[in-house]
């Protein structure tokens, strides 16, 4: 009897392990014929989106994922393929605020300030892509990140009638760790679209990109949702879960 329930288990275990195995490289091939790798290829589109991640490990050690991503968007902008550019990223906590951290090293190697939009609540990858449109009234831009992050937000753009590609920046040599965790955030993902239906933690009032914005010295650009209201829609996320995160996102 025991034999046979363990025989079961393992069944189980491993049709639900080729089924993962299969979703995530479907998911791959659907939304190969919009990922660009050459900067000369790929088309222009009025906004190129940075997709947020640390810029250092917990240890201090620089984040080479969030080096490729600033490099990627420096050379969409620099080779005329965006006009501008959204950085989407988590502003949950007052310490920690990737939008303002990327749009700092993006101004230090000589891009316009005034180029700049920054969205303090993509706090996950589904929220950067949604606020895109619904938020900044952008149905048709540019991702920004690493091949294997471009794909999933892809295919939740695909999901929600978005028109984007996206510019794949090269990825760290180890990443076998990342990739597997992957396959776990695409099945979130699908679960999240297909039968939560989750919709963004924040949307705000629409505004439109290109759009100069003219802001007060030492506050925040718009939209501007502060940190006391960043608070009260997203409970803290212990410390040791988000550097778990920081890759996959």
């Amino acid at each position: 009897m025991w034999k046979r329930l363990i025989y079961c288990l393992i069944i189980i275990a491993g049709v639900l392990f080729f089924s993962a195995i299969g979703l995530d490289r479907w998911i791959s091939w659907k939304t190969a014929p919009y990922i660009y790798e050459d900067i000369q290829q790929l088309p222009h589109r009025q906004v190129g989106v940075v997709l947020g991640t640390a810029k250092y490990y917990r240890t201090g050690v620089i984040n080479e994922y969030y080096l490729y991503r600033i490099q990627g968007a420096l050379n969409v902008y620099n080779s005329g393929k965006a006009s501008y550019l959204l950085l989407s990223g988590d502003n949950a906590l007052q310490s920690y605020n990737e939008p303002v951290t990327m749009r700092r090293d993006l101004i230090a190697h000589g891009m316009p300030a005034g180029d700049i939009v920054l969205d303090y609540a993509g706090f996950r990858t589904l929220d950067s892509i949604i606020r895109t449109r619904k938020v900044f009234d952008t149905n048709d831009f540019t991702i920004i990140t690493q091949r294997f992050h471009c794909e999933r937000a892809l295919f939740i753009a695909m999901h929600m009638g978005i028109q984007a590609q996206c510019y794949a920046v090269p990825s760290p040599k180890n990443m076998f760790t990342v990739r597997l965790r992957e396959v776990a955030a695409r099945l979130a993902m699908l679960s999240d679209l297909y039968i939560m239906k989750r919709e963004p933690r924040f949307l705000g009032p629409q505004v439109s990109i290109p759009i100069r914005y003219e802001v007060p010295q030492g506050t925040q650009g718009y939209p501007a949702v502060s940190p006391d209201q960043l608070l009260e829609i997203q409970p803290k996320i212990d410390t040791d879960q988000q550097d778990l995160l920081q890759d996959m996102r």
